[in-house]
């Protein structure tokens, strides 16, 4: 089943790029990989199985400013692999990509100002680009890419996130009023109903700008690119792919192919980080499938109450645990105390639970934490990375 998986990976890869086999050797590739770090987990994965498996030469940009541990951590483990070539861009001046306010009006404006940073970096590559793969945010970009007449690809996660995103000016303009205020499920082709009160935050307030950014991009998606990589499989989504793919409405708005590249998860053995093996050595003490391992994901930080209520509940539950854990968000209350999660956590529940638990305030390697036989459950957010995660080391979340 895994090798089956792989050939019809490389055979979509393959067709994607438009190319033959015989002439992938030394062909130049370009990422942008912008600001999130749960977007540039998997396109780092996908740059890095380009190479192996077809012996592209990848180059990935990330553009960043002030990054944070876990996307410094995620970057230098994988220019120490030696497969691809890691650029770093500055953000341009007056922009912060850890900035609070709306990734969807923040980051595509870093993108539009990135630019000629961009086409001076391309400029000055002695083997030109053949291809841009870039996020959600990025498709800005694609002018320059057009400059330099290269193909011009969008990568995102699931499949639903997908529909719910090109579906949304459909529903513009189909729906009066609040979302939220609508009686009626939303209805999207090929996917569940949506109830109202579960849109998406971007779609929460239809007067606020972050609305229209996200109207924005789901018309940029399909119109400036020359496909869709999506991080799922066929036998995930079905459905969803086939609807996107042969629904008479969906083909007026999907003109350009779908390719579902997925699972696109760090494989264990990946994951630098100094904490690696001393994590692994306190699992390998620990009784089989006894821990329950907690993160939220890079941008899942709690507040300080929601903090302290976690702490309890796991001292009190005496169960074995690692916990993945943030300062608090400045909005839910807290972060006047610094960094230093002690400050935030119930006085003594360090030496309280020592015995039973870590608490992890840098990027941990949750590849390697999930594959590890101790673990025994994930309390997650159920972003799509840990989703897929999840799903392929056979974890309940």
């Amino acid at each position: 089943m895994i090798h089956c998986r792989l050939l019809y990976w490389r055979n979509t890869c393959s067709y994607f790029l438009k190319i033959d086999k015989y002439h992938t050797e030394g062909l130049g590739f370009l990422e942008i990989i912008a600001f999130l770090l749960g977007h540039l987990i998997p396109l780092l994965e996908l740059a890095t199985r380009l190479a192996t498996h077809h012996n592209f030469h990848a180059t990935v940009l990330v553009v960043s400013s002030n990054p944070s541990s876990a996307l410094s951590q995620v970057i230098q483990s994988a220019k120490a692999q030696n497969l691809l070539d890691i650029v770093e861009l500055p953000a341009p001046s007056g922009h912060d990509t850890n900035a609070a306010g709306s990734v969807f009006t923040h980051l595509p404006a870093i993108m539009r100002d990135v630019r000629s940073s961009l086409r001076s970096a391309i400029s000055a590559m002695e083997n030109k680009p053949s291809a841009m793969i870039v996020d959600l945010f990025g498709p800005a970009a694609f002018t320059v890419a057009e400059e330099f007449h290269m193909l011009k690809y969008v990568a995102l996660g699931s499949a639903w996130t997908l529909s719910l995103l090109l579906y949304a000016p459909v529903l513009d303009k189909q729906i009066e009023g609040e979302y939220l205020d609508q009686k009626e499920l939303l209805k999207i082709p090929g996917c569940k109903p949506v109830r109202p009160e579960d849109v998406v935050k971007p779609m929460m307030n239809r007067k606020d700008q972050e609305y229209e950014s996200f109207i924005r991009i789901g018309l940029e998606i399909p119109s400036m690119s020359d496909g869709i990589l999506i991080n799922t499989w066929e036998d995930l989504e079905p459905t969803c792919l086939k609807t996107m793919r042969e629904h008479q409405e969906w083909k007026k708005i999907v003109k350009i192919p779908l390719y579902s590249i997925g699972p696109m998860v760090r494989l264990v053995g990946q994951s630098g980080g100094g904490r690696r093996s001393e994590l692994l050595d306190w699992m390998d003490k620990q009784p089989s499938e006894s821990v329950l391992y907690i993160s939220f994901g890079s941008g899942g930080v709690l507040s300080a109450e929601q903090i302290i209520e976690m702490a309890w509940g796991l001292e009190f539950s005496k169960q074995g645990f690692i916990w993945v854990v943030q300062p608090p968000s400045r909005g839910g209350g807290g972060g006047a105390k610094g960094n230093d999660m002690s400050e935030y956590l119930p006085e003594g529940f360090m030496a309280r639970t020592h015995d039973k638990g870590l608490v992890v305030t840098t990027w941990a390697p949750q590849s390697e934490i999930l594959a590890h036989s101790s673990i025994g459950g994930f309390l997650s957010h159920c972003g799509w990375n840990s989703a897929l995660e999840s799903i392929t080391q056979r974890w309940r979340v």
